[in-house]
């Protein structure tokens, strides 16, 4: 099966060299030298260097030896043996930091910086914000990470639902466990943000991602970042990136361990795992099952995932990894219960396959590089086998059903629930070279710089040849350093080429100015002001592309000539600018942290389809709208979205306390296509409504105007419970049926204003120790059991009760 994969998306040939080069050159090493040492330096959270604190080596969990920092903060261990290695670093008033696993070559030299943190909440260094891992103290960006306690102790299987902790975030699911699920970040689209698995774009042709087929099988950390990256993270970052970072294996003895679990609504969840370390290579898998009947008809749910990450050291000072993620998902999708009254019996299966490997060489103590190549595909089948509904000349209407939205305005009658059969298949593959590198000035200043190739295909047989192929390309270059005492600066400049789009920069910049230095014996630990700001980009989807005016117009030589006369060209890239400003507050010596900050994003050039009838207004000539059927993909819609975001984490003892709220004003400011063509309900007299968009003026939708968060959790000896919350207040939305009532009419479309009702989700999970080998675990979703129903008529899973045992064995 890897074989015909690999074959049909060419990644066979790339990755059997890379792999091969790289597993000879490590057959050459020698592991008889015992000259190998490990040197470094001990820094403060701003990096400051730290003398006379406390070292420790590590191995296998034993203490080799015991070194303390000169006055310069650095210190050695020298005469080594090859092996793994930790190293583990304190001072009086800080934090203790132990550093993950390090493997040191016969004869190599390695040098490692350890930061001490000052409170337990900071943690070790970001990826999504900067070129090269960064402490989050040096850094302005907004960003959130979830490491590998914080999800262990949440018990949640699926991303989507960790990613209700981050501040700004509001996800939207249609349906029960399974359905279709986007993320807003601070306004911006579902299709603005950059998803990555261990740096491997998972994303669609055009930025689409569908959260529910990823599960927490696998993943040690999440890592979000709330504002535009496009400078590192290239296209579709033009509101943040989701960053999944897979599990190593660690251990000498390998660490397996199995779980099982089951509730109500024929609920059961299998996965089982192994990892571990072996000289030079480690190796992590696991696989998951989870299966639900949800509580409608035609609402089955099934997710099998396997995850993998594989490493091998190659040389003195060469880290190779390869990460691997299969995810197979069925989803039975009943329609808009609440709107029809009736289930629909089509179904959906998807297939998300992702390969990458990668290099990470560190060339001297001031000059490291990596280079990656990443894999994707994508395919999705759509069956909708009969005619769902009465029917009605060929149609299928649902019942006569009255709703009802937060808005207090209501209507009666029936919706077409289906206009007939349909077998659909898609694909679509993403194949990637990524390779960068930083080269460290001084003690506080870098330099990195790097550069992509990629080719997406689209395909609408996936057994064919592909429909669509664009080849893509960009470079960029960051800087990042302390310009003055207390000031932090990163600053870069990207550039992309994407094929049959104009070329475009993005810069970024971000600044962090400790107004208070980090001080270990005082209330009022420290206090940051952060300011960001930048330009991203996004491309769109290979079928907007294709149906875009100059794709239209090119397919006859009479349009290409009007094209060529009008000067009409290809559709551009969307595209957006943000700005941010916060202020961050260390507490009680580093146990609590309080943030507040200001944000205003603005989104234009965004694509929207505007008919054939409106393309005159859009500054197209009449002759040339004519000769594009039906009408076009153009570039003219835009918005704006500010807002204030506050959060709070504080951790005393054993007890964790975090919460967030978002106050988020969002309006259209541009849109050729719904400000010209409003729809209208004759029951709701001279009340324009947005049919499929928001209507110039009005709050996009599904984003509401007020968000929050909520964690506590306990953690003591062997027991563990967690409650988590997300709660979310009214939003404009749309029922979608335009012309799809009884009457081919508009009956059934409400004002958008404050349609989706207000919510809030509680979660609670406990586990406890039995056995050192064995804990018993158990998981309450929704608790409050709140049937919530948004405009489009999907109604949410109602209270999910799930319990079951871990048994772990080996892992020394």
């Amino acid at each position: 099966m890897l074989r015909t994969y690999c074959r049909r998306t060419a990644c066979a040939r790339p990755f059997l060299v890379l792999l091969l080069v790289l597993l000879c050159i490590a057959s050459r090493v020698s592991a008889q030298d015992a000259s190998a040492s490990i040197a470094g330096t001990v820094v403060d959270p701003l990096g400051a260097r730290m003398a006379g604190a406390s070292v420790t080596l590590l191995r296998d969990r034993e203490v080799l030896r015991v070194t303390t920092t000169d006055t310069r903060g650095d210190f050695s261990f020298d005469a080594l043996f090859e092996g793994r290695y930790r190293i583990q670093a304190s001072a009086v008033g800080f934090q203790v930091r132990t550093t993950s696993q390090i493997y040191l070559p016969a004869g190599a030299r390695r040098s490692v910086d350890v930061s001490l943190p000052l409170g337990p909440l900071e943690t070790d260094v970001t990826v999504t914000a900067a070129a090269n891992d960064v402490l989050p103290s040096q850094i302005g960006a907004p960003v959130t990470v979830l490491d590998a306690h914080t999800l262990t102790v949440i018990g949640k299987t699926d991303v989507l639902e960790v990613l209700r902790l981050v501040p700004g975030s509001s996800l939207v699911q249609t349906g029960g466990r399974g359905g279709t699920t986007s993320v807003f970040i601070r306004g911006g689209n579902a299709n603005f943000n950059k998803m990555l698995i261990d740096g491997i774009p998972a994303n669609d042709i055009g930025g689409g991602i569908d959260l529910s087929p990823f599960a927490t099988t696998g993943v040690e950390r999440i890592e979000v970042l709330r504002e535009a990256n496009s400078v590192i993270a290239g296209t579709d970052a033009l509101a943040g990136v989701i960053s999944l970072t897979s599990r190593r294996g660690q251990t000498r003895v390998p660490d397996a361990s199995l779980s099982l679990d089951g509730g109500n609504l024929g609920t059961h969840h299998e996965s089982a795992s192994v990892g571990g370390a072996l000289t030079r290579f480690d190796y992590f898998s696991e696989f998951s099952h989870l299966a639900t009947d949800n509580d409608l008809a035609n609402n089955r749910y099934r997710n099998t995932t396997y995850a993998g990450r594989f490493g091998v050291a190659v040389g003195h000072n060469t880290d190779v990894t390869g990460t691997v993620r299969w995810i197979d998902k069925y989803y039975g999708s009943p329609n808009g219960i609440s709107l029809y009254g009736t289930p629909d019996d089509a179904f959906q299966t998807n297939r998300t396959h992702l390969i990458g490997l990668g290099s990470q060489t560190q060339f001297t103590n001031r000059w490291q590089g990596a280079v990656r190549v990443g894999l994707s595909d994508q395919r999705a089948h759509f069956v909708n086998p009969t005619l769902s509904g009465q029917d009605i000349s060929g149609v299928g209407f649902g019942d006569t059903v009255t709703i009802t939205g937060a808005n207090g305005y209501s209507s009666t009658g029936r919706g077409v629930v289906d206009f007939g059969t349909y077998d659909s298949l898609s694909r679509s593959a993403r194949q990637g070279l990524y390779a960068q590198t930083t080269y460290q000035l001084t003690q506080g200043v870098s330099l990195s710089g790097g550069g992509d190739y990629e080719r997406e295909q689209a395909f609408s047989d996936p057994d064919a040849d592909p429909t669509t192929t664009r080849h893509n390309g960009a470079a960029w270059m960051e800087g990042r350093g302390a310009l003055v005492d207390r000031v932090s600066v990163t600053a870069g400049l990207g550039y992309a080429r994407i094929e049959g789009y104009a070329s475009r920069y993005s810069p970024r910049l971000s600044v962090a100015i400790a107004l208070r230095k980090p001080a270990s014996d005082a209330f009022w630990s420290d206090t940051r002001l952060t300011f960001n700001g930048g330009r991203g980009i996004k491309a769109t989807s290979a079928t907007t592309v294709d149906r875009s005016l100059y794709n239209l117009l090119r397919k006859t030589a009479a349009g290409a000539a009007l094209a060529a006369n009008a000067g009409i060209g290809p559709i551009g890239p969307e595209r957006g600018r943000n700005l941010d400003i916060g202020l961050e507050q260390g507490i009680w010596r580093g146990r609590a942290r309080a943030r507040v900050a200001y944000f205003h994003n603005e989104f234009f050039d965004l694509v929207e389809f505007v008919s054939r009838n409106l393309l005159p207004q859009f500054g197209v000539a009449s002759d040339i709208a004519a000769a594009v059927g039906t009408g076009a993909y153009v570039n003219s819609q835009s918005f704006k979205a500010h807002g204030a975001e506050a959060s709070v984490d504080a951790m005393f003892g054993g007890v964790r306390l975090a919460g967030s709220y978002t106050y988020l004003d969002a309006a259209v400011t541009k849109s050729l296509s719904s400000s010209v063509t409003p729809q209208f309900n004759p029951l709701f007299t001279g009340i324009p409504i947005g049919g499929f968009t928001a209507l110039v003026g009005q709050r996009p939708f599904r984003r509401p105007g007020n968000s929050g968060s909520l964690l506590i959790a306990y953690t003591h000896r062997r027991t563990d419970v967690a409650l988590t919350g997300y709660f979310a207040g009214t939003s404009d939305d749309s029922t979608f049926i335009v012309g799809s009532d009884i009457n081919f009419g508009n009956s059934l479309l409400l004002p958008n204003r404050d349609l989706n009702f207000g919510y809030q989700k509680l979660d609670l999970s406990g586990a406890y120790r039995l056995h050192p080998r064995i804990t018993w675990y158990a998981t309450v979703e929704n608790l409050l059991n709140q049937h919530y129903e948004p405009a489009f008529g999907f109604p949410g899973l109602p209270i999910n009760l799930r319990t079951g045992v871990t048994i772990a064995v080996g892992g020394r």
